[in-house]
Parts: structure tokens; sequence; C-alpha cells
């Protein structure tokens, strides 16, 4: 690594590292204040609060790191222009492309890095901060414990099985009268009903099983009993299970589709639109703009990279604050069309695609070009 790249590197990774951990300080300490009624009202301890805020922190960052490194570039990007530096470099024969390559190294480390929180981290937090939360609380008489789901159903599309579970405990995978239907390929329906059912060496296992057949245009008729039924064609997992009671929760919900699916990975929501391929077009949409927003929104820092380089390499003796000024700016034009392309992406205006990616590429598209205009 050549030495000018090492200094620049030393000053933006310097500024950054103040940036975020300012703004982390603001976040929390805001939270904190305009929360403190309610930790008294769970009877959380101290312990109990800093350990609520550890499971925060990837979900804070993954909002904030993008607005650091903005803050971070241009403020140190206006400093080197306010001294000429830039002005030297480029003067010994180093193009702005190259001189910048370090700014565009970090961002694109720190949008790898956003992903991997966002999918990894992220949505682990929700479950641990309700965990957290409910800590201290009396169980209330008659009311199913949290992770067992009463009543669940769930419908295979992929693989033709319609499943009803009396009560499932997802902390031991156990179901409780569980039935299920399919159908054979010449048309009989296949109904299944049990006393119980487990999750053994990944396959389903009945216990006290009864099965019928209807064939078209005949009665139903009973043609099994037994004791224990291992069905190895099941291919449906627990986890599977667990995302449908997460999603079918968010669908449900009033105003479900003007929020963002924080906690569930791409994975899962691939898998769900393919479990589902006959979901409402409302539905549809928002999943499919969500998906592409999960894809679009770690990649900010990049664009960052592009936008705060023209803006802070500018020549001319500024004010240092002018950088940190024009960041404000920046972030609520970005976040403004942020919100604007989910809201037309899921409202079926614009392609999933091009509703969650128009910020990135309407701000990189602009950063790009205005960096090719820098003198």
């Amino acid at each position: 690594m050549r030495l000018l790249d090492r200094y620049l590197l030393r000053e933006v990774l310097f500024w950054l590292s103040l940036c975020l951990g300012g703004l982390l300080i603001c976040v929390v300490a805001f939270s904190l204040f305009s929360e403190l009624n309610k930790y008294q009202e769970h009877k959380l301890l101290l312990s109990d609060v800093v350990e609520l805020y550890l499971v925060r922190i990837p979900e804070i960052l993954v909002f904030v790191l993008p607005i650091a490194l903005l803050i971070a570039l241009l403020y140190v990007l206006t400093n080197h222009a306010r001294h000429h530096e830039l002005t030297a470099i480029r003067a010994a024969g180093v193009s702005l492309w190259r001189l910048c390559a370090p700014y565009l190294i970090v961002g694109l480390f720190l949008s790898v890095a956003l992903f991997f929180m966002n999918e990894h981290w992220v949505p682990d937090s929700a479950e641990k901060e309700d965990h957290i939360w409910k800590r201290y609380q009396e169980k209330q008489p008659g009311v199913a414990a949290k992770d067992v789901q009463i009543n669940l159903p769930f419908e295979n599309r992929r693989d033709g099985h319609n499943w009803l579970v009396g009560a499932y405990d997802f902390r031991t995978d156990v179901m409780t009268k569980p039935q299920l239907d399919w159908k054979l390929p010449g048309g009989t329906k296949v109904l299944l009903f049990a006393e119980r059912a487990e999750r053994i060496n990944e396959v389903w296992t009945f216990y006290n099983v009864r099965e019928y057949e209807k064939v078209p245009g005949s009665e139903m008729r009973q043609i099994l009993q037994t004791n224990l039924l291992a069905m190895p064609q099941f291919s449906e997992t627990p986890g599977e299970f667990k995302r449908e009671v997460k999603f079918a929760n968010r669908l449900k919900q009033p105003g479900a589709q003007s929020t963002q699916l924080t906690e569930i990975p791409v994975v899962e929501i691939l898998d769900y639109l393919n479990l589902h391929p006959d979901l409402g077009s409302m539905d549809k949409r928002w999943l499919r703009t969500q998906l592409q927003g999960r894809l679009a929104i770690p990649w900010t820092c990049l664009v960052v990279v592009l936008i705060a380089i023209p803006f802070g390499a500018a020549s001319g003796r500024r004010n240092i604050f002018v950088g940190v000024a024009s960041s404000i700016g920046i972030c609520f034009a970005y976040f403004v069309l942020l919100k604007l392309g989910l809201a037309l992406g899921t409202g079926g205006y614009l392609p999933a695609w091009l509703a969650a990616w128009l910020p990135n590429a309407c701000f990189g598209i602009a950063g790009f070009w205005m960096i090719l205009r820098v003198r």
C-alpha cells in the first residue's frame, strides 16, 4: 500500500470512528431517556438495559453507518481541499479516481459488512429484544406460552401439502393433533390425522395415526391405522412453520404494507414466496419490494462515497463545516427518495426492483457524473 493510501485511509477511518461513536451515543441516549418509564414498568435491571442495547446495536448500525461515513468523508475531503492537499496530490500526477480508491474500498467493505449484519444479526435482534422486555413478566393463567402456536394452518403449495396443527411448540418442534391432506397423481385425496408429531432425524414422525383416502366419485374410507408412522416425503421444516407464523402475523397487521421486514432475511422472503405463489397482489408486491430493498440498502455506503467525493473534493478554501452541513441535506433527500420508491413499488406504480434501487441509482449516477466534472 502506498504512503498516500495509508494517509488517506487513516484520516477517513479516524473521523469515521468519531462520527460513528457520536451518532451511536446520540441514538442510545435519546432512546434511553425516552424509554425510562418503560424500563420501570417492565422491572428491568441495569444489566438488562445494557443487554437490550447490545442486542439493538446491529440494527442501529445499519441505520447510522452510512450517515457516519457520509459525514466523515465530507469532513475529511473538505479539510483536504481547504488546505490544498488535494490540489498538490493531483498536481503530482495522481488522478481523482486513483486518489479516491481508498474511499471506494472502504465503501465497498462497509456495504458487504452491512449486508452481512442485515442478514445474520439484525433478524434475531427483535426476538431477543422481546425476550428481554418480558423477562420479569408473570405469565397470565390460561394464556398459551409465547413459543406455542395454537391452530396453526400451513399451506405448502410447492408440494401440495395442507397442514392444520392444533398446537405447535417451537421450542421442541412437537405438534399436537396435526391434520394434513394432499393429492396423489391420480387425483385421490389422502387425509392424515394424528395425536402427536415430532421431527426425528430430519423426518416427521407421527403417533397414533389414522389415514383416509377419498377417490373422486366415491366415499372416504380408512386405509391405515398405526401407532407410529415416519413420513420422509414431507419436506416441510420447523423453520418454514416459524416463518409462516411470522409472515402471517405481519401481513394481518393494519398498515403492514407501510413497514419494512427488517427482521426477515432475504432467503426467508424467497422461501415464503416460493411456498405461496398465489398470494394476493398487494402482499406479493410488498414482499418483492421489501426483498429488493433488503438487497439495495446495504449498498448505500458505496453510493455515499460517490456522492461525497464531488461535494468534498471541489477546489477552493471553504469552511470545514460546509461538508457536514451538506451531509444533512443529502441524507434527507436520500431517505425521502427511499420512502417514495418503496411506496411506489408497494402500490404497483413501479417494478419492485426499480422502486427499491431507485435512490441508489439516482444518487450513484449523479455522484459519478459530478466526479467527472470535478476539476
